[in-house]
């Protein structure tokens, strides 16, 4: 693979997968609260760079919207709902995936199921896959230990919130740099 092996804002899309009110109330509460803070980090960065962003919510009906936290940062992304575990199984998603991002950017939950399986289906369909390890989440740590071990086994770059925010601004320089700096305090 010749793509570059970092974050780059003119390539990424920036995807929050199922942070929804009842499944998060069954998580580790500190786990969450990083979780949380992490995507709010990372939604923010993106929205300062004009990184393409994606919300998705797993049959919000039976496990509700998303979490107000993350909702109040994103009042204009509106969330594709889907049944299917992959994202890549939902049109609306993949109709908003874009040809010129091939770096898609994953957070959310679980870590297991949803990040696992849509980021299986984007290495197959040639996208470059970051999972941003201390912004996704599942109920029990082995589980998220196991799939991030089989998505960087697949190609996936695991990476953490401040490399990718870092990476997308490139020098410490500005007033977004200044603005993220503020964020991750």
């Amino acid at each position: 693979m010749n793509a570059p092996l970092k974050a780059d804002a003119t390539l990424s899309q920036f995807v929050i997968i199922d942070v929804q009110g009842r499944l998060a109330t069954v998580m580790s509460a500190d786990a969450m609260q990083a979780v949380l803070k992490n995507c709010g980090i990372l939604a923010q960065t993106a929205q300062l760079l004009d990184v393409a962003m994606i919300l998705t919510e797993q049959y919000p009906k039976g496990l509700g919207h998303t979490v107000s936290e993350l909702s109040a940062l994103m009042p204009n992304i509106h969330p594709v709902e889907k049944t299917a575990f992959s994202c890549l199984a939902e049109s609306k998603f993949t109709r908003q995936l874009t040809r010129d991002h091939s770096q898609i950017i994953l957070s959310g939950m679980e870590a297991h199921i949803c990040i696992l399986q849509t980021a299986l289906d984007l290495i197959a369909a040639g996208k470059q896959v970051f999972v941003v390890e201390d912004a996704v989440i599942s109920r029990n740590p082995a589980n998220k230990a196991n799939a991030l071990a089989r998505m960087r086994d697949a190609g996936c770059v695991i990476t953490n919130t401040e490399s990718v925010v870092f990476e997308w601004l490139g020098a410490a320089e500005g007033e977004v740099f200044k603005t993220v700096s503020k964020l991750i305090r």
